[in-house]
């Protein structure tokens, strides 16, 4: 009798390990539109300090003289308003000053605006060497300067309005082989505590006429020897 052979068992298979390996876990999508939105608020920010940076710079040029790079009317004006509130709250006091140039019409009809230029630029160097961090020169426009000087008393004030005419009949240029000088005429307003920055300007600006009157200057260009 012959026996029937049974076929060894195969031992079972275990189940396939496949790690796989360095892989990357998605990232959740609300974390991915977090991100994008704090981006995107620094980039807004950052674009808003730009435009604050260009509108700032935009002011600036707008309240200055680009020839002398002082303030001009504008810039002045704003000045000597806030300069008035001040005095009205704090009862401080000070003097406007306006300043006219009494031979820049003559000096440009002869040698040129580029000669007219000079002068200036002289002139607004020279006010602002005398002036205090404090006080504030400006341009009007033309030929016409204004200054604002803190903490003067009237005779003090007088004082440095004939230092400043002192000063700018002192310079000297020359064109075209000439010397010439400019000279020029001074007009004082007190402020204080009841001043009101329009009326300042218009008595300062008078003053300066009756000054000019009195300087008697000839409406043409003096020469020094040369």
């Amino acid at each position: 009798m012959s026996r029937s052979k049974t076929a060894p068992k195969r031992p079972a298979k275990r189940p396939t390990k496949n790690p796989v390996k360095n892989s990357v876990m998605p990232t959740p999508r609300g974390a991915s539109t977090a991100d994008d939105t704090q981006a995107t608020i620094r980039g807004l920010r950052s674009k808003l300090k730009a435009a604050e940076r260009r509108v700032a710079e935009l002011e600036a040029a707008a309240d200055t003289d680009f020839l002398l790079e002082i303030p001009n009317r504008r810039g002045f004006e704003r000045e000597l308003t806030r300069a008035v509130a001040y005095m009205k709250r704090y009862r401080a006091s000070g003097a406007l000053i306006v300043l006219d140039v009494d031979r820049l019409k003559p000096i440009n009809d002869s040698f040129g605006h580029a000669a007219g230029d000079e002068v200036l630029k002289a002139i607004a160097a020279t006010l602002t060497r005398q002036i205090r961090a404090s006080d504030v020169v400006g341009r009007l426009g033309g030929d016409e300067f204004a200054l604002l000087l803190w903490n003067l008393s009237e005779t003090d004030a007088k004082a440095k309005a004939a230092a400043f005419e002192q000063a700018i009949d002192e310079l000297s240029f020359v064109f075209r082989g000439q010397h010439v000088t400019a000279g020029a005429s001074v007009g004082v307003a007190l402020l204080g505590a009841q001043s009101d920055s329009g009326r300042a300007m218009e008595e300062a600006d008078a003053a300066m006429y009756v000054r000019k009157a009195s300087r008697r200057h000839e409406p043409r260009i003096r020469l020094v020897s040369n």
